[in-house]
Parts: structure tokens; C-alpha cells; sequence
């Protein structure tokens, strides 16, 4: 996973992108749980973007997007949040998820 800035996820958006976009904070026990599942997710799913970024920095963005808690993840297609993923459940519901939703 690749950290993305603000700037970096606003610029996906905006050109329409279609992958995953993870936020996290560092002290946060689950978020190192989904951490790891994710690492598997991007192994299934070499070519779709995975972004990640410590919700501690971006505020704005997190009150804007609606994020209620960490760990999040938006799944994105074609620029447009289609599915906000708080619980993360196991590797094969959120392989499941992003098979529904944006592949």
C-alpha cells in the first residue's frame, strides 16, 4: 500500500479512478488487524490502486467524507464512493466486496 496525501486522493477522484482507499491511525489495534488483511487484498488485486493514509492528518478530509471511525475503506469506482467498509470481517469478505462493487 502506498501512503497517499490529500492532495494525491483528491486528484483520484477527480480523474475518475477506480481502487481502494485505506484510513487508519497508528495506535489503533484493528486498523493493524486490517492492515494485514489488506497486504493480502493487494496481493488478489496487484493492478487496482490501494492507497493509505493516517486519518490524523486529514481532518478535513475525514469530516467531508463522513468517516465515522477507523479503520475505514472506500471502495471507488470511476471517481465515486460506491461502499464505506468499517468492519472488515476476513480477506475473503472484503475479496467479495470489491468483487461486487468495483471489479
Amino acid at each position: 500500500m502506498k501512503d497517499w496525501t490529500q492532495t494525491e486522493f483528491e486528484q483520484f477522484i477527480q480523474n475518475r479512478g477506480t481502487g481502494l482507499m485505506y484510513f487508519y491511525t497508528p495506535l489503533c489495534g484493528t486498523c493493524l488487524m486490517a492492515s494485514k488483511m489488506l497486504e493480502v487484498v493487494q496481493k488478489l488485486y496487484p493492478k487496482l490502486p490501494l492507497g493509505k493514509a493516517d486519518l490524523n492528518y486529514m481532518p478535513g478530509l475525514a469530516e467531508g467524507l463522513e468517516i465515522k471511525s477507523v479503520p475505514c475503506l472506500l471502495l471507488i469506482s470511476g471517481g465515486e464512493i460506491v461502499e464505506k467498509i468499517y468492519a472488515f470481517h476476513s480477506v475473503p469478505f472484503l475479496h467479495e466486496q470489491i468483487q461486487q462493487k468495483i471489479v
